[in-house]
């Protein structure tokens, strides 16, 4: 199977988007846990696709950006733009909380992504990174979705572990508050029934798919 880079990749995802993944859902689970509120706060989702967290996040201003057009098309959030996350078309310190979730994987190198975020976050600001971990993909697991066709694609993905996006973060001027690693367990097996695959939840139960991290700027 040959990955498609990410423009192409989220271009044939964005019709059936909609529908959850275990990996998203853990995901979702992590920045509950992690992420400061949004509420009252002017909030970037740096790589929002559909913009839906950005629906019912009460922050005082909330923004998106995404590289695909049709990812943005196939949502309803009113504030969002076609921009890279290495090139943000907002002003310096415009945010005081940054989301940027399974995002920096497609994106190389690590550092200029990390720049361009601290450049956009207020001093004392909070940044959610959260990236398909390092262990998950080197036990041969990919980004992958199914098109609305039923055919599996993989999207380009590198491989940075947890040291990676700390040393990215330190370096652009963020410190790490807290990080988190969702694994597989009992809260996604409902998606491998549904799928007709519990071999496969039992073969990766504990298995850490998602890495997730809060930073501060300072």
């Amino acid at each position: 199977m040959t990955a498609l880079a990410p423009r192409e990749a989220y271009r044939l995802w964005a019709p059936t988007y909609a529908t959850e993944t275990a990996v998203s859902y853990i995901d979702d689970e992590l920045a509950r846990e992690l992420s400061p509120s949004a509420s009252g706060r002017r909030l970037l989702d740096a790589g929002c696709g559909t913009g839906r967290r950005l629906l019912g996040s009460n922050a005082s201003f909330a923004a998106g950006i995404d590289v695909s057009v049709e990812m943005l098309k196939a949502g309803q959030a009113a504030c969002v733009a076609a921009a890279d996350v290495r090139n943000l078309p907002f002003a310096a310190e415009s945010f005081d909380l940054i989301w940027c979730r399974l995002v920096l994987g497609h994106l190389q190198p690590l550092r200029s992504a990390y720049d361009e975020l601290a450049r956009v976050c207020v001093l004392g600001g909070a940044l959610l990174v959260s990236d398909f971990h390092a262990v998950a993909a080197r036990a041969g697991h990919m980004r992958s979705f199914r098109d609305a066709q039923g055919a599996v694609h993989e999207i380009e993905h590198h491989i940075y572990d947890c040291a990676a996006h700390i040393a990215a973060a330190a370096h652009s001027g963020f410190t790490l508050s807290r990080m988190h690693e969702g694994t597989i367990g009992p809260s996604v097996e409902h998606f491998y029934v549904r799928a007709g695959r519990h071999d496969l939840y039992l073969r990766d139960l504990g298995l850490p798919v998602v890495a997730s991290f809060c930073f501060k700027r300072q």
